[in-house]
């Protein structure tokens, strides 16, 4: 029975693959998978799911059009640093960027959080997996003829995560500012909320959830340590993300969702489809 590379003699009347986990050289296994189960649901979900976020965000960050309602504004739109953006009563609007951007500014402020949600390691297997097949699934042959994993350009580039991380956290503050600004009416008197302002809140505390539950997080907070227990704040912090990291691919979605049901909302009440429902 052949258990190296070499095929054994019941295969050898079949002509060997030439690409994948197939390739000569590699272990003679025949079938490409044994999974009897519909593994290749997931992958084609998450391809949905990612693909549907990929056009919609599109669109609305290039429209350049009804994402502030006062006193709401698009996550996608926020912090604002073009002088074309559309006057914000007491928000981020910094004009860091003057006349000769004549661009959507959603494209200057979008790099940040969508360089930190596409390096994110969670992020990586999805669409490695729903878009690439590199692999399919869990034991399912891997079809490319050839792997470098994140060694070769672009993809080493993946390994600047953590640098992302540290701008999505500046990000998630002004988005927290604009959140605080929508307890006021559209004139800017306080100790007023609508159904935007809940919408805001649910969105932030999602996207403060999965930032904290990434993997860079949990490294800069209790990596590099030899004893715990001569760092009992570093280690309770370290436990605090690690409960929040386990439940880091369910944030990852449910906060993708989140900002784009936010900005979709902020659209509706701006274009004037929408009249805001205010609770006080």
């Amino acid at each position: 029975m052949a258990t190296g590379t070499t095929p054994s003699t019941e295969s050898a009347d079949r002509p060997p693959a030439r690409h994948g986990v197939h390739t000569p050289g590699r272990a003679a296994i025949p079938t490409r998978h044994l999974r009897t189960d519909r593994w290749w649901v997931p992958p084609l979900v998450t391809a949905l799911g990612l693909g549907a976020f990929v056009v919609y965000s599109t669109w609305r960050a290039f429209a350049n059009g009804d994402y502030y309602a006062a006193p709401y504004v698009s996550p996608f739109y926020s912090p604002c640093l073009a002088a074309n953006c559309a006057d914000m009563n007491g928000g981020a609007d910094w004009h860091l960027f003057g006349s000769w951007w004549g661009l959507s500014p959603a494209l200057i402020v979008l790099i940040f959080p969508l360089g930190f949600r596409l390096t994110c390691y969670y992020y990586r297997k999805a669409y490695y997996r729903g878009f690439w097949a590199s692999p399919p699934a869990c034991a399912v042959a891997e079809p490319h003829t050839t792997y470098t994993g994140e060694t070769r350009f672009p993809l080493i580039l993946q390994n600047i995560h953590r640098y992302f991380f540290y701008f999505a956290i500046p990000v998630a503050g002004i988005l927290t500012y604009d959140v605080v600004l929508s307890f006021r009416d559209a004139d800017g008197a306080w100790g007023h909320a609508g159904l935007g302002t809940l919408v805001m809140l649910v969105n932030i505390v999602l996207i403060w959830a999965y930032t904290f539950s990434c993997h860079s997080c949990r490294h800069i907070v209790g990596g590099r340590l030899k004893h715990f227990s001569k760092h009992p704040v570093r280690f309770r912090l370290w436990g605090w993300v690690g409960r929040l990291n386990a439940h880091h691919m369910l944030l990852a979605w449910v906060s993708l969702i989140s900002v784009a049901l936010a900005d979709f909302y902020v659209y509706l009440v701006a274009s004037g489809a929408f009249d805001d429902p205010r609770f006080f």
